[in-house]
């Protein structure tokens, strides 16, 4: 990561690398599998994947501000909003990155972008209207050290084979990669063996960023409660905006649930036992315990 106050976090770091050496290796099997099983339909591969990898990863910051429904804003319009992010680079020591707001009423707030100069911090109307400003400082502390820590990069990276492999398990199943006619006797356990292989990459690569997710969040908690020596600030904010959920419309937090991974609270969050397994992040008790003891840590 680049030279900044955040903490280093030498667990992140090696979970990121090992995520990308297996997805990577993930990613070379499964066009490989393709390769094999579809042959002349190689050029189609080359070109969904090579295409699809570019634009999720070149123009994630706007990908994910335009779903959001968010714009960037000027000093001006969100005087309060520039001014805790420009303490906090300052603090940090870190390049300020650009600043959006998206008109949501979901309390809550996620960092995007490929590198520092193209990261975007981006705030909902419900999480300013709801948060005091020592717990804005935190939460935005938190996606902050998203930024310098690069997993952001990572998550957005990890997360394209899964895209992927929804996208071509639709394409086999449609029959568009077999180039062969539909009465061809070849052309269903084609399809069979690319969905079965499609989904396997699928629930493996979505396993691998669950766990990466999970940690991440962990670490942005622990390097943000660190930097501004507040985590009880952070720790309201966790328990304020959780509590704000349950007066939300369910239909407008399943439109959100999709970006949960890049939440600083998930829209919907899992229950409790194997279901929590498969959640973007760890569960309200393990973020508030952990906090709990930094700042036990923090007054000694």
């Amino acid at each position: 990561m680049n030279r900044t106050r955040f903490a280093p976090d030498r667990g992140l770091s090696t979970r990121m690398v090992l995520t990308m050496f297996f997805i990577g290796l993930l990613y070379v099997v499964f066009v490989g599998v393709l390769l094999v099983v579809l042959g002349s339909a190689w050029p189609w591969i080359a070109v969904i994947a090579g295409g699809l990898f570019i634009a999720q990863f070149w123009f994630s910051d706007k990908i994910a501000t335009f779903s959001m429904g968010a714009r960037e804003v000027t000093p001006e319009e969100y005087p309060q909003l520039h001014g805790v992010i420009d303490r906090l680079c300052a603090l940090a020591d870190m390049p300020k990155p650009k600043v959006a707001v998206a008109q949501s009423d979901i309390p809550n707030a996620f960092a995007t972008g490929r590198n520092a100069d193209r990261a975007v911090i981006c705030a909902t109307t419900g999480l300013l209207r709801r948060l005091e400003a020592e717990e804005l400082e935190g939460v935005l502390a938190h996606e902050l050290s998203h930024v310098a820590h690069k997993d952001v990069v990572v998550m957005t990276i990890a997360s394209f084979l899964g895209v992927l492999a929804g996208i071509i398990t639709r394409i086999a199943l449609w029959g568009g990669l077999s180039g062969r006619d539909s009465r061809d006797s070849n052309a269903v356990p084609i399809a069979l063996i690319v969905t079965g292989v499609s989904v396997a990459v699928y629930a493996i690569s979505f396993l691998l960023t669950r766990m990466l997710s999970r940690y991440r969040e962990l670490s942005a908690d622990r390097s943000a409660a660190q930097l501004t020596g507040r985590p009880s600030a952070l720790a309201s904010a966790l328990t304020k905006v959780t509590g704000s959920m349950a007066s939300i419309p369910t239909e407008d937090l399943r439109k959100a649930q999709p970006f949960n991974a890049f939440f600083f609270t998930p829209a919907i969050a899992s229950k409790q036992g194997l279901a929590n397994l498969l959640s973007t992040h760890p569960s309200l008790d393990k973020r508030l315990e952990q906090l709990g003891r930094i700042s036990a840590e923090l007054n000694r």
